[in-house]
This record gives C-alpha cells, structure tokens and sequence, in this order.
C-alpha cells in the first residue's frame, strides 16, 4: 500500500493507515494533537510532529509502550525541523517500553528523563541545547540507547548526558554510540562532564554499559569528558580532541578503555581490574594516561576518595607526548600488582615514564623513545609514520614489529580493529601492508545526520 500525508485544513491530527495491522501514522500540528495521539498509540505507530516552534507549557507524557518489532515512534516530520521550547519536555512513564523518540531540536528549559523502569526505549537524531544548568539527559532505565545526538553550547554546572538506575543498582546496557558531544564550557572547578556514568555511591553496581563510536570536541567544563563511577563498562572507539576533558574511571571496578583516539586528552583510572588497551593517545604535553591518586586501598560503596588502582593492564597502546607520558598521581596509597606492557610510549624530552615510588608494577615488551625510559623498556625508535588522516602508524621495518611479549587477549584487535596474529606488533596499530584502516571521527559520522 501506497501511503500519502492528506493535507490539513481546520483538524490538527490526522491518521493515515500504516502497511501494518493496526499500525498508523499519524501526523500532528499541536502539541495538544501530539499528547492524544501519543495516548491512543499501539504498537507500530508513527506519530510525526510538523516543522515549527512549539512551546510546551505542560509535559508531553508517553505512556504507550510498542514491542521489540513494532516500536512505537514519536519524531519530528523531518529531523532538526521541529523545535521543542518552553518549560516542560517529554516524559517516559515507569513501565513504558519500546518507544523511539527521533529527531527533535530541543531549546526548552525543562531536561529530560528515562526512568527506571521505562525499558529498551531510544533517543536518537535529537539536539539538545538547554536554557538551563543541571544533567540536561539522565538515563535510568535498562537498554536504552542513546544515538545519534549531538549535545551542545553550554557554560552552566551539570553534564550533557547522565546515566544511573534505580536506588541500590545501575541501569543496565546502555548503549551511547555515534553522538556528538560539543562545546562544554563551564568554568567552574567540577560538574561539568559531557558523560557521567554513574556516580560515587554507585560505583559496586556493575552497568555493563557500552559507550563507543561518539565524538568530544571541546570538551572543557570539567578535567573528566567521560566519567565512569560504576563498575564492568566498556568504553571504546570514541574519539576525542580539542578538548581538557579526559576519560577517566573515577570509582568501580573491572572496566575497559578500548581502541579510543585521543588527541591533546587522555585517560585516568582508579579502582581494580581494568583494562586499559589499543588506545592511541596523542597529547602534546604530558601526562597522557595517567595512574590515578590513591587516597585509600579500596573504596567503599559510598566513599568519595580516590581508591587506589590495583591489577590494572595498561597493554598495546601508542602514547605520544613530551614527558612524563605515562604517570601517576601519587597519593598514600600506590598502584598495586598492575602492568605496563607492549606499549609504545614516545616522547620528547624528560622522563617518559614517572610512576611514583612504591608502585608494584609489572614492565615488559615497552619501546620507548625521545626522552629518559624510567623503566626497563627498549629504548629505540619505532619508525612511526603519519598517515593521511594525521595518525602516527607503524611501517615497514619498525623494531615494534612481532614484538610483542606476554599474553594479553584483551588485545587480540588492534585499534584499526584488525585482528592480531602471531607474535602481536607492540602498540595500538598492528602492521599490514594493505587493509582498512581506521580514522579519526569527524562530524560527518556523528550526530542526527550521520549515516
């Protein structure tokens, strides 16, 4: 079946049957027509609001769950086009499931909220830029995905997108990919993350969250881009640059940083059992991936302080910098039983490697390069080249070749996410002679108009 939008003269809602039983789609030119077709909406529906500003002065509440196959669709007619301002905003209802809100522009003063309870919803192609400070997005419920999105132009206290659960637990898999995170510029001394995962009362609450594929331009209102204070996540393939903020694993435990580029950023951890691997950090100062403070030996569930990092794998990362390029931040209490290997660490002058004394760590298979190790380390040049897309990469007869020590499986892909073999090449870039190779993100790959 044929489907066509029939034009509107007096009414402001009008269904037009969908190609599925009893799914429709609806087109609205009210916020009002909007709020009865979203409670009237089944399984399969699309409901499309107009191109237009439209101030909601009481909240929009989606009460209509869709199933896995036939969500329920609440957008605007064309992405970008419809404008939510005023003082209130959409609002999931605990329990509602299965629910794509697509495409809106919001300038409101009212931030939006996943509960816990509302299950496998989905916020994608919307852009969100507040008149207000506080977390602008806040994801408690289980399953949602958050994509797509760019978050920008703010100076105010608060973060962009914030993700907790309900009392006592963490929402679980939440998946943030290929969003655009922009232009965060709160001066102030903290709270101005661009993602906060968590927060420290939650950090023995595993998310299993999954945060890839998105880009941090100027991300400046706090030293943190993302924050993680919560336990077993995976952050990977993010790509950030021009910006102060970092990725750091402030609280929990068992997370992985994974085949990020980062360029003038870096990454910090606490707390145990992380995996810190296939990165390439570019930072043209110091302290590139950074050994956090230990203030105590473990945290507790509600501890504020900065827990000590115990069994963290720092492997097969490429970090380039002046000195200092791997360090520590000292603290009473020093890492403990974690390991620095196979990683390329290439500097300019100075000590490359400044943990603090007192530290357990395990050293094998690093190259370093341009400076003093301050580890047992193989001083020699890795024969890096820039690529294209300004990449410095192995070549042919680098002595990072096939140098690899030790086991590390959480390696077995490098940052081009081409699968090792044999003796691993040490660094973020294995070396092949022909292959896809992998970019930095730019806007064109995040963001309500990437593919």
């Amino acid at each position: 079946m044929r489907l066509f939008f029939v034009p509107l003269l007096a009414a402001a809602l009008v269904v037009v049957p969908g190609p599925v039983a009893s799914a429709a789609q609806i087109r609205v030119t009210s916020l009002s027509a909007l709020q009865s077709a979203m409670d009237k909406a089944n399984p399969g529906d699309t409901i499309v609001l107009a191109d237009g500003s439209y101030a909601a002065g009481s909240t929009l509440s989606i009460k209509r769950s869709g199933t896995s196959a036939a969500p329920v669709t609440v957008a605007a007619e064309h992405t970008g086009q419809a404008t939510i301002t005023g003082s209130k905003t959409f609002a999931f209802a605990s329990g509602v499931s299965n629910v794509v809100l697509r495409g809106f522009k919001f300038r409101g003063s009212a931030k939006l909220s996943v509960p816990a309870g509302a299950s496998d919803n989905r916020l994608t192609r919307n852009d969100f830029q507040l008149t207000t400070d506080g977390n602008w997005v806040t994801v408690s419920g289980d399953d949602t995905v958050v994509d797509r999105n760019v978050f920008q132009n703010r100076t105010t206290q608060g973060v962009f997108l914030q993700i907790l659960g309900p009392s006592g637990a963490m929402a679980q898999h939440v998946h943030v990919h290929h969003n655009y995170f922009y232009n965060h510029q709160f001066s102030g001394s903290n709270g101005g993350e661009s993602i906060r995962l968590g927060l420290s009362d939650h950090q023995s609450y595993p998310a299993n969250a999954l945060i890839e594929n998105n880009l941090f331009e100027k991300a400046d209102g706090d030293s943190e881009a993302i924050s993680v204070k919560s336990s077993d996540n995976v952050v990977r393939y993010n790509t950030i640059r021009d910006s102060k903020g970092y990725i750091v694993l402030r609280h929990g435990n068992r997370s992985t940083v994974e085949g990020n580029v980062l360029f003038g950023s870096g990454i910090r951890f606490h707390g145990n059992d992380h995996k810190i691997v296939d990165n390439y950090v570019a930072n043209s100062g110091d302290r590139a991936i950074v050994f956090g403070s230990g203030d105590e030996a473990d945290s507790g569930p509600t501890s504020k302080l900065h827990d000590r990092p115990d069994r963290v794998t720092v492997a097969y990362n490429t970090v380039l910098g002046s000195s200092s390029v791997i360090d520590g931040d000292g603290g009473d209490f020093k890492p403990k039983d974690c390991v620095v290997a196979d990683n390329i660490v290439k500097g300019t002058s100075g000590t490359l490697v400044t943990l603090p004394s007192g530290s357990t760590v395990k050293y094998e298979g690093n190259i370093t390069f341009g400076g003093t190790a301050g580890i047992p380390s193989r001083s020699v040049d890795p024969k890096l080249v820039k690529d294209a897309a300004g990449l410095y990469r192995l070549a042919s007869g680098s002595p990072a070749i096939d140098a690899g020590v030790g086991s590390y499986p959480s390696a077995a892909k490098d940052f081009d996410l081409q699968a090792r073999s044999g003796a691993y090449d040490v660094g973020a870039d294995e070396y092949f002679t022909s292959g896809t190779t992998r970019v930095p993100l730019t806007k064109a790959d995040v963001g309500p108009s990437a593919p």
